[in-house]
């Protein structure tokens, strides 16, 4: 009864929030992203420690999710999922059990935009709900955002300095979304693999099975998986 209550007030104040989402600007250009120097903005984690990040962009494949987070369990990995507050909406159980696994969350914004293209209040316009979203439902401050596809903009970044966010990229893309070819997306993640390293992957079935494989790789070879934020931490 009481978590039925729970999801009524979730849904209730998801109302509101995607109500507050007003029409976003698609003002600006980006800039390449190595002309960017940002102390909230990481490619990479800490290279003084064993750590490594495996990352995942949800907006889709909730049946995968639930299998990813079974295979990070035997394998007692730690992982940080970027969820779209879309997705969010429709997965309220599948973000808390996400969350009470002990793995990290994070905003992959709300609508899947284009972070590059709007302006700097569009930008927050689009990333604050799916914040208060998370947050509604894990209990937890967020404190990271991974903008959709990589694309982002000095608006993202000033917007996201205002929220008191991170903004995270990776330092290796399995590209799993496009190649199904198991052995290259093991070889992507681990072939000379280097401490603080950030993996980035997507819910996909070729990903599932590809996953057992990287963690053997990465426990084999004296590494360990940590959340993002213990990754970039001091």
């Amino acid at each position: 009864m009481k978590s039925k209550i729970l999801s009524i007030s979730i849904n209730l104040a998801l109302a509101a929030i995607v109500l507050a989402v007003g029409l976003v600007g698609f003002l600006g250009g980006a800039t390449p992203a190595a002309a960017y120097d940002s102390d909230i903005l990481y490619y990479h984690g800490n290279e003084d420690r064993p750590g490594v990040s495996l990352t995942f962009n949800v907006y889709e494949g909730t049946d995968v999710v639930w299998r990813i987070l079974d295979i990070l369990e035997v394998h007692n990995a730690k992982a940080t999922f970027f969820i779209g507050g879309a997705w969010a909406d429709d997965n309220i159980d599948c973000v808390r059990e996400i969350y009470s696994r002990g793995h990290e969350l994070g905003s992959h914004g709300y609508f899947h935009k284009d972070h590059s293209k709007m302006t700097e209040e569009a930008n927050a316009e689009e990333i604050r709900p799916s914040i208060k979203l998370l947050e509604m439902i894990c209990g937890q401050k967020i404190s990271l955002f991974a903008p959709p596809s990589g694309a982002f903009s000095e608006n993202t970044l000033n917007a996201c300095n205002k929220m008191e966010l991170k903004v995270i990229m990776w330092s290796r893309d399995t590209v799993d979304w496009r190649d199904k070819d198991v052995n290259l997306l093991v070889k992507r993640a681990t072939e000379d693999l280097k401490p603080g390293e950030i993996i980035l992957m997507h819910p996909k079935e070729q990903t599932v099975k590809a996953l057992p494989k990287i963690l053997n790789y990465i426990g084999e070879h004296g590494f360990k998986t940590v959340t993002v934020s213990q990754n970039i931490g001091e």
